[in-house]
């Protein structure tokens, strides 16, 4: 599904950022992204979002080479992948409803099949039934689930998560857990950074952690 085969990356104002990155993840599988502040892990997951072009090597996701895709084809590609912040990026004037419908409504889909998939994801993390609330109005818990509701939303075929629990106590942080392997379960492939060593610990995924650029254990 994902694979990094000697992966580098250089900015000219502090030099090399990741170093000959290689690992590979499979159809369904979920990891751990974790290391230190500025090991790389922010880097690493523009690559795969396309919001940055490595210098060396090659990313392969899905079908697609995207260290050689087209400007063109990145949106249509960005599309198969799930994005989810720490800081949820949620519209606060908009409702639950909107802020889950929004890449739906950006790729033209019908109001119809807009209202069928906003309620599926909303029903998957818990929150049916609150599409009309605000995000303010809900708890921080919450606001991450609307978050991986939109995320889910256009049936992904990865999700990649940046500290997805990082702003949530270790109960809610193992709820939000218990939805990736649920996604997992159906062939979603995850990569999650992280830096919660004891929620990491607790499960039993592979743990892929980055030093200085260089990936120490994949």
């Amino acid at each position: 599904m994902l694979k990094f085969d000697n992966v580098s990356m250089r900015y000219p104002e502090v030099g090399e950022v990741l170093r000959n990155v290689s690992f590979e993840l499979e159809k369904g599988e979920i990891a751990f992204l974790t290391g230190h502040s500025g090991a790389g892990k922010s880097t690493l997951f523009k690559l795969i979002a396309m919001m940055e072009r490595g210098n060396r090597g090659q990313i392969t996701f899905s079908d697609y080479n995207l260290s050689r895709v087209k400007s063109g084809q990145i949106p249509f590609i960005r599309r198969k992948m799930g994005l989810i912040f720490q800081d949820y990026k949620l519209l606060n004037d908009r409702t639950v409803f909107d802020n889950v419908a929004l890449p739906l409504i950006i790729m033209g889909f019908s109001y119809a099949e807009i209202s069928k998939r906003v309620r599926a994801s909303l029903d998957k993390v818990g929150l049916l039934g609150k599409e009309k609330k605000f995000p303010l109005t809900l708890s921080g818990g919450e606001q991450q689930r609307i978050g991986i509701a939109r995320a889910i939303v256009n049936k992904p075929l990865m999700i990649l998560a940046d500290e997805p629990t990082g702003n949530l106590d270790p109960d809610l942080s193992a709820e939000i857990m218990k939805l990736f392997e649920q996604f997992q379960q159906v062939g979603v492939t995850v990569l999650i950074a992280s830096h919660d060593i004891s929620l990491i610990s607790k499960l039993n995924h592979r743990v892929l952690t980055l030093e200085h650029g260089h990936l120490l254990s994949k």
